[in-house]
């Protein structure tokens, strides 16, 4: 889940669009600070402030919980990188032609 950090802002924004947004709140309690301000930067603000206020106000999860959630949107970030609609290639490799 971590590694959504190294996609590229475009395939972000397209993966942000297809997921809930309860689902994110979950998926982002345990994500790094990092992660979370990258995704809040390729959010339109008010989506952004939403998720934050969420996060903010809701209380202790289940650590299962939030790893399924986390799955959870791995499965559709692979589902999207299936259909050729984000780009989930890492580092400089991905953006090298031949």
């Amino acid at each position: 889940f971590e590694d959504l950090v190294d996609i590229d802002d475009r395939s972000l924004q397209t993966l942000l669009l297809e997921v809930p947004q309860d689902m994110l709140v979950v998926a982002l309690k345990g994500a790094s600070p990092r992660l979370k301000e990258k995704l809040f930067k390729n959010m339109a603000r008010r989506a952004a402030e939403g998720v934050r206020e969420d996060l903010e106000t809701r209380g202790p999860m289940k650590i299962q919980d939030v790893e399924d959630q986390q799955k959870a949107v791995l499965v559709i970030a692979r589902a999207l990188s299936d259909e050729g609609r984000i780009n989930m290639e890492r580092g400089k490799a991905a953006d090298q032609f031949v």
